[in-house]
């Protein structure tokens, strides 16, 4: 979410870092309106791995959704199949808590910058552990 913590990945001898949640905010963001502020929202305050919304692990924002189905079953595709219309209809009635609200960690760190300047930032550090060209 940060330089400090790319560096210290890259450090740590990591070939990559993967940094989408910092860009979820940003203006260039697909996301829906109501996932962002979700991401700020002190309502959400942390993440935990669930299959709830689509039978597959993955990070979110703990809602409402993920705390009533905690024991998802393995089962993708099907749950994501079942939970699609659930899905589509809280983001249609802008309810955070039935949405799947994938985020890392850090979510609190995501800025509303343009993602140019988070990219920027993010990378300042990398030119100091990229190994030699040529």
């Amino acid at each position: 979410m940060d330089a400090a913590g790319v560096s210290a990945a890259l450090a740590a001898d990591a070939t990559a870092v993967q940094c989408g949640t910092a860009l979820l905010r940003c203006p260039e963001s697909g996301a829906h309106p109501v996932y962002k502020a979700a991401l700020a929202d002190p309502r959400y305050g942390g993440t935990a791995v669930t299959r709830a919304f689509s039978g597959r692990p993955a990070r979110g924002l703990v809602n409402g959704f993920l705390r009533d189905h905690q024991d998802a079953p393995p089962a993708y595709p099907e749950i994501n199949s079942a939970t699609r219309p659930i899905r589509a209809a809280a983001a249609a009635a802008g309810d955070a808590d039935r949405m799947s609200l994938w985020a890392g960690q850090g979510y609190r760190a995501a800025t509303t910058r343009p993602a140019g300047e988070v990219i920027e930032m993010l990378c300042s550090p990398v030119a100091s552990w990229m190994p030699p060209r040529g």
